[in-house]
């Protein structure tokens, strides 16, 4: 790295990162180079292109992280200026405006309603109005922007766990079994899938399966005290 020779480093760290992929030097060296080559290729994006959405989206993205919401808006805004119709941006826009504080619930609804209308297959977009409208107990919308989201992206594992919730919710437990279903073959550890797919079996006559459900509800729990509480 210090020689400039990016290529030469990038090689020997996937190399060690092959053969030794737990090291703790390595992973050590590998955040370090990481990083330092981010910073290298920021530093080229502002140095060679500062007026690029590019880098001014780098730019809002760096007072995103400092929880500086205002000023990550007014850049976000400004690269729309000029690109109306560039993907992504509504959709951050929107994810700002429900980290505030209160919650701007509305815009944010707005701004992901923008992004698939620019992104018709943007499965967070759509997740993230299904979480609003699940949040407000509007079932039926949570659950049609849930269904939309797993089918856009089927390894979205969250979506496949919010339309579960949202359909048992809306007491509509047979349907609420096949994507929770799927949810714990790819979160077999998480107790929130066990959960509530126990609460769909149970619902619907399916004793047995509810009963282990449960079980492996209470072991993935044990096994993994610091999850989150098991959503209701």
């Amino acid at each position: 790295m210090s020689l400039d020779q990016t290529q030469t480093a990038v090689e020997a760290l996937l190399a060690l990162n092959r053969d030794f992929p737990h090291d703790p030097d390595v992973l050590y060296s590998s955040t370090h180079v990481y990083s330092e080559l981010a910073s290298r290729a920021a530093q080229e994006l502002a140095s060679s292109a500062p007026h690029s959405h590019q880098a001014e989206q780098l730019d809002a993205e760096a007072f995103e992280s400092q929880q500086n919401w205002d000023m990550a808006l007014a850049e976000y805004k400004k690269i729309l200026e000029r690109e109306p119709n560039l993907a992504g941006i509504h959709y951050r826009l929107g994810r700002i405006f429900l980290s505030k504080s209160p919650a701007e619930t509305e815009n944010a609804k707005a701004e992901f309603d923008e992004e698939l209308k620019i992104d018709h297959d943007n499965a967070s977009a759509e997740f993230m109005l299904g979480e609003i409208a699940r949040q407000a107990g509007q079932w039926d919308d949570a659950i049609g922007h849930f269904s939309r989201a797993s089918k856009l992206d089927e390894g979205f594992q969250e979506a496949y766990l919010a339309l579960g919730m949202s359909l048992n919710s809306a007491g509509k437990f047979s349907d609420a079994i096949v994507p929770l279903q799927n949810y714990v073959k790819m979160q077999p550890g998480d107790p929130a899938g066990h959960y509530q797919l126990a609460t769909a079996y149970a619902r619907t006559g399916r004793k047995p399966e509810a009963e282990r459900e449960m079980a492996l509800q209470r072991e993935a729990s044990a096994k993994n005290p610091q999850a989150a509480p098991v959503p209701k």
